[in-house]
């Protein structure tokens, strides 16, 4: 396809948001806010306004708790084997309109085509996966006493809140919501307010395929008014939120007064370590893949680049040529690699870590352009100190760090407040097994990319959020563990009082 068949194609999905808005979906219907707001949700690629979005405050939030908790109890009933047809079902209609859901979310998120026409795909990959676990959910284990028989199991633990991000919206909700409807839960979902289109969609397409009214609701709205009534609700009994640290922690404090459960995916500021030993050539694709694709905008980005002194010139002189060649364009061209970054706030901000980098000391290659742009940027002679290699930036900027021996490239590597992953180059596997041992991170690759396996925990340690999930950890945070005790015979029972 080229840049003008796809330009063709999104205005045409794109002409029912621009005429119908983004309502919320609330018991099965599409209402607007109980006051009437609405906000703009612009395309990043120019700032053209794609749609009028709903504005929900407290009552709209309160109405789609109390129709996900009156939904609860049928939903919790239903028998795994039936709810694993159904999110088939929502699996296959997603597939079906995977053309769609990719168009719409690159121009809504400026992410490239080329990543995003997988979002779908693996958006169905999720339910289907979480699918096929429903009907073991809810089992548990038989634990022998003496005299006694424990029978444990988990129970769906109702409601249940998803907030989700902007970057990669589509992807992340269905990672988020597939799990907690395998386990029996009913579900309000507020996405981020920059990229609302494609989560409207997703409920569409789920209640299409059959999914109950009331089962699952969305919200549209500011985290300071939608999101933070979402935390606060009573009826909400956990929430599951993927965003930056800071505002992880304002959802700890807003959870607290109702001991709500929580699942925190935050920030990040992953070091990747690439030792003299390693195949440098993959080393090389795998440090660029996971800072410049997505527009460096992901947690599992690897933002730093610690190299063995050895090879540090040699290997960063070469990112730099290989950067300087990464196509920067429309999201829709089917060449460009690197989209605008999601708003012009974002973009400056990025650009604010370019003049920062450089008056600390540090030599920048790359990073030019305007608007929402940013070029694949890449620091060298930068130290762990610095801004640029402390704090998350979210964009397409690459920190890169020598260091001497395996004890310092260790140090380095946990010398940040975040702890999300990290990826080591190296052909020596006592090396290896030694580091991912004393490395501070919730996932660590070798000799690998970020390459997800759904059955693994996915979570971070430190300021990178609390909780896991992925495979079974998904079910320990959606369904409430009990235990049964049965007496296997006539055990003596204190007599009080007797």
């Amino acid at each position: 396809m080229t840049l003008e068949v796809n330009l063709k194609k999104a205005a045409d999905y794109l002409a029912r948001f621009a005429r119908e808005g983004v309502p919320n979906q609330i018991g099965g219907k599409a209402e607007p806010a109980a006051d009437g707001r609405t906000f703009e949700t612009r395309a990043p690629v120019d700032g053209a306004v794609l749609a009028q979005v709903t504005r929900s405050g407290p009552a709209d939030v309160d109405r789609a708790a109390r129709a996900a908790d009156a939904a609860f109890r049928d939903w919790a009933a239903w028998p795994g084997d039936k709810r694993r047809k159904l999110l088939h079902r929502i699996a296959d209609a997603i597939e079906a309109r995977a053309e769609e859901i990719a168009l719409v979310e690159a121009m809504d998120t400026g992410q490239a085509l080329r990543f995003m026409s997988k979002a779908a795909l693996r958006g169905a990959e999720n339910f289907r996966f979480f699918a096929d676990l429903a009907p073991t959910a809810r089992d548990g284990k038989t634990l022998r006493a003496d005299g006694q028989i424990n029978m444990t199991g988990r129970v769906p633990l109702g409601p249940v809140g998803i907030i989700t991000p902007w970057n990669t919206p589509f992807m992340l909700s269905t990672w988020k919501i597939a799990p907690a409807l395998a386990a029996g839960c009913t579900v309000v979902h507020k996405p981020a307010e920059l990229s609302p289109l494609t989560a409207r969609l997703l409920v569409e397409i789920a209640e299409g395929a059959g999914l109950p009214p009331g089962v699952w609701n969305l919200v549209n709205g500011t985290g300071e008014e939608a999101g933070r009534a979402l935390t606060e609700h009573p009826l909400i009994r956990a929430v599951g939120f993927v965003g930056e640290s800071a505002t992880g922690s304002k959802i700890m404090a807003q959870g607290a007064p109702t001991l709500k459960r929580l699942h925190l995916e935050l920030g990040g500021k992953n070091p990747v370590i690439v030792f003299a030993d390693a195949d440098l050539d993959r080393a090389a694709d795998a440090a660029l893949f996971m800072i410049y694709s997505l527009n460096g905008e992901r947690c599992t980005s690897s933002s730093r680049l610690l190299v063995e002194r050895s090879a540090y010139e040699r290997f960063t002189a070469r990112l730099a040529e290989r950067a300087a060649r990464i196509k920067v364009g429309h999201p829709l061209d089917p060449e460009t690699v690197v989209g605008p970054l999601i708003d012009p706030g974002h973009a400056t901000k990025v650009r604010s870590y370019l003049t920062r980098g450089k008056a600390e000391g540090a030599k920048l290659t790359g990073g030019s352009g305007e608007g929402c742009f940013v070029a694949p940027a890449l620091f060298t002679g930068a130290t762990n100190a610095m801004a640029i290699a402390q704090e998350e930036i979210f964009g397409p900027v690459l920190t890169a760090i020598p260091f001497d021996t395996e004890d310092e490239a260790l140090s380095l590597a946990n010398d940040v407040r975040y702890g999300l992953a990290a990826y080591i180059w190296t052909s020596d596997l006592t090396r290896a097994l030694s580091l991912t041992d004393r490395i501070e991170a919730g996932m660590i690759w070798v000799n690998s990319e970020n390459v997800r396996h759904l059955p693994t925990p996915f979570g971070g340690a430190k300021a990178s959020g609390l909780g896991r999930d992925g495979g079974d950890w998904s079910f320990d945070f959606y369904m409430e563990t009990r235990n049964v005790a049965f007496a296997t015979g006539r055990h003596a029972i204190p007599k009080l009082g007797a």
